[in-house]
């Protein structure tokens, strides 16, 4: 079971991880696609943004009212590592707002923004029991908010090998020296 201790130490680790992929796309490529049907860099960036605001805002909602009993079988779900993995692709069921996709500065100021909200959130609940709080979702089953949290973390992870993929399908570009 995460502990926000750790889940913390993974959200740190798997936005860095990002960043540091999304710095090699440069901020000329980073609203073009790799290839027909593929997501740029910046409408990856901007479906994260979207994910992780809906994703506090699902659990904001969620502890305004008090925790509901999960029957015991209700509790297993796939691991998380599946998600990280890429092993099985999936189309988001959330459509991504076009509105979000912005020059690449600007997109990863706001993803680091949405992130620190998420901690905020996280510091904020620190003293109850988010075990007793949960969510369907629609892939790994049935999760508790520090569960939940976790899939921030690795949602995040699952989409920098994929930010990796469109920085190495993108067009290379020569510089000549001058002499």
């Amino acid at each position: 079971m995460p502990t926000p201790v750790r889940i913390i130490q993974n959200l740190a680790r798997a936005q860095r991880e990002l960043l540091r992929a999304a710095d090699a796309v440069p901020p000329d490529l980073w609203k073009t696609s790799p290839s027909d049907g593929q997501w740029s860099a910046g409408e990856l960036v901007g479906h994260l943004i979207m994910v992780e605001r809906a994703i506090i805002g699902r659990a904001d909602e969620l502890l305004e009212k008090p925790p509901k009993s999960l029957p015991f079988f209700r509790r297993f779900h796939v691991p998380m590592a599946l998600v990280e993995s890429r092993l099985i692709r999936r189309k988001t069921p959330i459509p991504l707002d076009p509105q979000l996709v912005r020059e690449k500065e600007e997109m990863l100021a706001e993803l680091r923004r949405v992130r620190e909200r998420t901690l905020a959130f996280i510091e904020e609940t620190k003293e109850r029991d988010l075990n007793k709080y949960h969510m369907p979702q629609a892939f790994l089953g049935t999760l508790n908010t520090y569960q939940w949290f976790q899939l921030i973390a690795s949602h995040e992870l699952r989409h920098t090998k994929q930010m990796r993929e469109i920085v190495a399908s993108l067009p290379k570009t020569v510089r000549r020296l001058q002499k």
